[in-house]
């Protein structure tokens, strides 16, 4: 089969969804044999995400071969459990950066380079990359901002050529808004029939409309805008909200969105048979019947948006449904917590995330967070920063280092427990440069972080410029902070554990980015297991409120 292009654009406003969409519908193609991925391009001219502030654009994702992407990734591999890699997520300053580098080696032999044909070029070649490997039969595309977006015009009229390039390969699906008026009780489809126009006038027809909605769309209204914007009326789909972002798969198969994208791209449904969904459905049922409750704070300072730990909150729910709890997840604004207010903040929980992040601001509180978990025994988890704030808090309250920190932190620190990588130290340039993608972990065999993965050699993925200072290793174990995770080429530390505490743990690496619906990541189920058995030892008096 000749992969097949799916192109998923956007209108009326922006987070309607059409990350989950885009995954939703590689999910149910990809249960029915087909080998699927799915590609994101971003219209802002940042190289890519690694540079924003999370609180201007969510998380920041890393890809196994270490790029950093778009938080929309980190959807597409949770509901596909398909690995996604640099080619998977290009920017706008990604494709000006690559045709500027050309011209400036000639490569345009002396042509004035324009809009078009050159940056829609390098956009066509991007997008066809994942088609040329032959490793998919489907390749979907989604397009990020709305359409009337000035920043998307180029990326919409590449798409435009590759329809035409395409004939009878390429598919387009359009995300629109249907709003309801609470003062005329009534939803208004006029704000869809106008997004539609303006794509129609950028020379795209979409073959499929998807209506996102908080209620009902009659057949009547769906069939009118059918009308109106040259949709076949079986084409027009209804999303409307869930209870949560898993059932979106099966909601759209119900109304057949995988059959008319198999049909209108020439492959017959019924040859193609049903999608196997039943691990999804177990993992739903789970979700559904789920009657206990597990109470997580996360302390961070970015939870103000919740995006901004979206990997962690996913890999947090994936792990409490297969423990067949509710999660309740509580943030805790780091930058406000203090000795005096920690028991008040920290008491109810069952399990404590310290967070990633970067910087000063909010530092001292995590230091708070870590200190009051740890003598109260509550099952604590730390992840890349918040692994490097255990090692740091252990050191000033258990080895007596008062002084200990981060030279990210503190250049001058007189105990520098936490400190810059060697090949860093000669880097100036932010963007891309730090410890980035999947590197190997060899665990030690008897420690909780083997048993949790029932292996002692694994790969996670990296991002931070910093490291455990192993000058400092011998006095950390003699303490009882034992360094049970190492990388075996060069040695450096990726986790740590307290074995005297119930479950405190702390991993250099993101084990988030590699948790999914199929696949949860082994050392969040055993830190929700964990959790679970502190939360039933206190109910039932065995242990100190």
């Amino acid at each position: 089969m000749e992969p097949k292009y799916i192109f998923v654009t956007g209108g009326v406003v922006s987070s309607l969804g059409k990350g989950i969409i885009s995954s939703s519908l590689a999910c149910l193609l990809k249960a029915r044999g087909l080998r699927v991925t799915i590609q994101k391009y971003d219209p802002y001219i940042n190289i890519d995400p690694g540079t924003l502030n999370p609180y201007e654009h969510g998380e920041c994702y890393v890809t196994v071969d270490g790029h950093e992407a778009d938080l929309d990734l980190g959807h597409y591999e949770r509901f596909t459990n398909v690995r996604t890699t640099r080619a998977n997520n290009v920017t706008t300053g990604r494709i000006y950066q690559s045709v500027i580098e050309k011209e400036r080696r000639g490569d345009y032999l002396g042509k004035t380079v324009q809009i078009i044909p050159h940056i829609t070029d390098e956009i066509k070649r991007n997008i066809m990359l994942l088609g040329k490997t032959g490793d998919y039969d489907y390749i979907i595309t989604e397009i990020g901002g709305t359409v009337g977006d000035i920043e998307s015009l180029p990326f919409l009229e590449a798409v435009r050529q590759l329809c035409w390039d395409l004939d009878g390969r390429a598919l387009n699906i359009h995300l629109t808004y249907v709003p309801y008026l609470g003062a005329a009780k009534e939803l208004k489809t006029k704000p869809t029939q106008h997004s539609v126009k303006e794509l129609q006038q950028l020379g795209l027809r979409p073959d499929i409309l998807i209506l996102r909605t908080e209620h009902d769309v009659p057949v009547a209204m769906r069939r009118k805008i059918a009308q109106f914007c040259n949709v076949d009326p079986e084409a027009v789909i209804e999303s409307r909200d869930c209870a949560s972002i898993y059932e979106v798969p099966m909601m759209l198969h119900a109304q057949h969105l995988d059959d008319i994208v198999l049909a209108k791209t020439g492959v017959d449904p019924q040859v193609q048979g049903e999608p196997h969904m039943e691990p999804w459905l177990h993992f739903v049922e789970k979700m559904k019947n789920a009657r206990e409750e597990v109470t997580i704070g996360l302390v961070g300072k970015y939870v103000e948006l919740q995006d901004a730990y979206k990997s962690i909150n996913e890999s947090l729910f994936q792990a409490a449904t297969y423990n067949d709890c509710r999660l309740n997840l509580v943030y805790v604004h780091s930058e406000k917590l203090t000795d005096a207010n920690a028991d008040e903040k920290l008491a109810g929980m069952d399990g404590v995330i310290i967070a990633p992040g970067f910087g000063q601001r909010g530092i001292e509180g995590k230091f708070v967070a870590l200190r009051w978990c740890r003598e109260h025994d509550v099952p604590t988890f730390g992840i890349c920063l918040g692994m490097q704030c255990m090692v740091i808090e252990y050191a000033r309250n258990v080895l007596g280092l008062a002084e200990a920190n981060s030279t990210e932190m503190n250049p001058v620190t007189p105990d520098n427990v936490i400190d810059l990588m060697d090949e860093q130290k000669s880097i100036t340039d932010k963007g891309g440069t730090m410890r980035l993608g999947a590197y190997d972990c060899r665990l030690a065999p008897d420690s909780l972080a083997a048993r949790a993965y029932g292996a002692s050699m694994v790969s996670e993925r990296h991002r931070h410029r910093f490291e455990f200072n192993s000058d400092y290793r011998g006095r950390f174990e003699a303490a009882g902070m034992r360094c049970v995770g190492e990388n075996p080429a060069t040695g450096l530390v990726e986790v740590v554990e307290v074995p005297g505490k119930r479950w405190y743990l702390g991993t250099q690496y993101h084990p988030e980015y590699s948790s999914t619906v199929l696949s949860p990541n082994p050392i969040f189920l055993s830190f929700m297991r964990a959790a679970i058995d502190f939360r039933k030892e206190r109910e039932s008096g065995a242990r100190p409120q």
